[in-house]
């Protein structure tokens, strides 16, 4: 519990190897065991290793809630059929299907890129059960790469505009606060994951960084 620094595969970019859906750390087949250990201890959560449809991009790849997850059109019926033990599954289509990069989420509301379409906001809304949003953050699509949230707050790309932040106010009703990972990166939700109890990021993140990150996600 708490916070842990590390890295996965030589990388600070932890949230786009590694996803925490609902009650599960989805993670590459081949992390190695002592990460995997750090992530689990840190997170107070169980893992579960697999590749989607070969890739072990899996926090680029996968996102959800305790109810449902969205996933990549590149999953296999194989890679689907694991993830349906943890929810509901949607796969994302069309081309814009990077479900991690382009969602926010939690149990009480969901934050899509406005790439996404109508009809897929309504089939997102349905497998997670709650209620979705469109909105980008400090003016970008890639809204699940800036912003990483848990039940008691989220963090979010410093530039992050005042009119979005309504938006995620009102959807989430969490508190936001504003920060950056890994020596000033704003891509938040690329450099780090988070449960309600822990967070893991990247090694270089600094000392003020990791206060914000406590602040920000109720850790303290």
């Amino acid at each position: 519990m708490g916070i842990a620094t590390g890295d996965v595969f030589g990388s600070d970019q932890i949230g786009v190897f590694v996803a925490v859906v609902g009650k599960t750390i989805f993670h590459p087949l081949e992390l190695e065991k002592d990460v995997v250990e750090t992530l689990e201890s840190t997170l107070g959560l169980e893992s579960k290793g697999l590749l989607i449809g070969g890739s072990r991009l899996i926090g680029s790849l996968l996102a959800g809630n305790n109810h449902g997850l969205a996933v990549a059109d590149l999953a296999t019926e194989e890679d689907v059929e694991i993830l349906t033990s943890y929810g509901d599954v949607v796969v994302m289509e069309s081309g814009i299907n990077t479900a991690g990069n382009l969602l926010v989420c939690t149990d009480d509301g969901v934050i899509a890129s406005p790439e996404l379409p109508d009809e897929g906001l309504a089939i997102l809304g349905e497998v997670m059960k709650t209620d979705v949003a469109c909105t980008t953050v400090a003016g970008q699509a890639i809204v699940g790469s800036l912003a990483v949230a848990n039940s008691k707050g989220i963090l979010l790309h410093p530039d992050v505009r005042s009119e979005e932040v309504e938006v995620i106010k009102q959807v989430l009703d969490i508190p936001p606060m504003v920060g950056t990972v890994a020596r000033g990166s704003p891509f938040i939700g690329s450099g780090m994951v988070c449960s309600d109890t822990g967070a893991f990021t990247g090694k270089e993140t600094t000392g003020p960084e990791l206060n914000r990150i406590e602040d920000a996600l109720g850790l303290i």
